[in-house]
């Protein structure tokens, strides 16, 4: 039987750590590393691995993500599986759900504990990880399911998975949908083929959003009693303290003290700016439901852009995309508007 050829790209995080002479963890270990310590890969697939980096998550940029995913869209491989920390896996695997276009399975893993840990579970993740990257029922439907991620025996959408937990190994859910299928000894069992509207338009209209410029979004996580002194900040400041856009972790289904109300609509008037619920799982927001200058009702004639279900990281991740592939406010909002 012909083994499928899988593609390893390592990028560094918790999977790639090693000790220090004082026991602190570093990042050290490459891609040849990772698949050395698991040798059952060899039996499922030709592996062939590649270290594109050795840095932490909370250290990745939008750029490199975006050179990842060209380098994944020009391999010839049967199946991709990219490993990084977790700190910022569920942005980086939703912005590559976003660019890559491929019918092979695209896989993001990770692991929780580090290798000198007990039971570390990078090992695990990335047997698993290319376990589904092999399956039939997986490589039949990859087009449909996009860029997934693959955590403690569970497959999920890239749109859909949040980290909800900051240690622990159960730390990735998709509270919205569940996963997409699970493995069970040494089956991949399919439970869910995600729905992929939003997805498609939204690459419809960002084109090569790589050739474009970094543009930077703010994050502004809203809070009670929050005074608003940042976006009146941003809204004075000639060049908008640089920023070129804006995500509100919103209230609610979708609200804003309603002190702040003239705040974020000057804002609104200024940069594009994205309202997205701050409630850790996302889910669609609010339309028409309460009154008030500090409502959705209210929010949204004034300009703002509902973020629908996405909860505001990835708000961020696709505003600042469709930003750096040139896209006016209208087209902007109608990327966000198919996300409910």
């Amino acid at each position: 039987m012909i083994r499928p050829r899988i593609k390893v790209l390592a990028l560094g995080g918790t999977i790639a750590t090693r000790p220090d002479a004082s026991g602190a963890m570093q990042m050290g270990l490459g891609a040849d590393d990772l698949v050395a310590a698991v040798p059952a890969l060899a039996a499922l697939a030709e592996i062939e691995a590649e270290t594109v980096s050795k840095v932490g998550s909370h250290s990745l940029g939008f750029d490199q993500i975006h050179v990842l995913a060209a380098r994944i869209a020009e391999l010839d491989a049967d199946g991709v599986i990219v490993t990084q920390g977790t700190d910022t896996l569920e942005e980086a695997a939703f912005l590559l759900d976003l660019l890559v276009d491929r019918d092979i399975p695209v896989i993001v893993t990770a692991a929780m504990r580090n290798p000198a840990l007990t039971s570390p579970d990078g090992p695990g993740n990335l047997l698993a990880a290319v376990r589904v990257a092999c399956d039939p029922w997986i490589r039949a439907h990859a087009k449909a399911l996009g860029v997934m991620a693959v955590m403690l025996d569970e497959i999920y959408a890239a749109a859909d998975v949040v980290k909800v937990h900051p240690t622990r190994m159960n730390a990735f859910v998709a509270p919205q949908t569940g996963p997409l299928a699970a493995l069970v000894e040494d089956r991949v069992v399919p439970l869910s083929l995600p729905v992929r509207d939003a997805i498609v338009l939204a690459r419809a209209r960002l084109g090569d959003a790589s050739r474009g410029k970094a543009q930077p979004v703010a994050l502004l996580w809203l809070g009670l009693d929050e005074p608003g002194f940042v976006i009146e900040a941003m809204s004075e400041h000639r060049d908008h303290l640089g920023y070129r856009g804006a995500v509100l972790a919103a209230m609610g289904g979708g609200h804003v003290p309603e002190r702040m109300a003239p705040l974020v609509t000057r804002l609104a008037a200024l940069l594009p700016t994205v309202v997205s619920p701050r409630a850790g799982a996302g889910g669609p927001m609010l339309r028409q439901t309460y009154g008030g200058p500090s409502s959705e009702i209210a929010l949204r004639k004034a300009g703002l852009i509902w973020g629908g279900r996405l909860q505001p990281l990835k708000a961020r991740v696709l505003l600042e995309t469709c930003l750096r592939a040139g896209l006016g406010r209208a087209v902007i909002a109608e990327v966000f508007d198919a996300f409910g």
